[in-house]
């Protein structure tokens, strides 16, 4: 997955909306204006989600990509380096994850 991969695949959540709220190289992901995913555009690729406790600490154990959330609570946010030993497939999971995470406000 690359950058526009990720991007596409992020805003095809519905309520999804992106935007640089910390400075220009830092995307954001929101849905009811709340992070569900974000990514620095400047190095090598990879996206902060937010993850149950109880699994983040399991996908840390399991895969060498996934390691506590760079600048996040790393209690519910997990750092995912987009460098190829996590399949697309489980990626879009993790992302999907995250968005469900984010508290849905009834009406909106």
């Amino acid at each position: 997955m690359n950058i526009e991969e990720l991007r596409e695949f992020c805003l095809s959540f519905p309520g999804t909306s992106e935007a640089f709220p910390f400075d220009e190289t830092t995307l954001v992901f929101k849905v009811k204006e709340k992070m569900f995913a974000l990514t620095d555009l400047e190095g090598p690729l990879s996206v902060n989600l937010k993850c149950d406790p109880e699994l983040a600490l399991e996908l840390r154990e399991r895969y060498t990509a996934v390691r506590p959330g760079y600048h996040m609570n790393k209690k519910h946010w997990n750092t995912v380096d987009v460098d190829g030993s996590v399949s697309d497939a489980l990626l879009k999971e993790w992302i999907e994850m995250s968005y469900n995470l984010v508290p849905k406000k009834k009406g909106k």
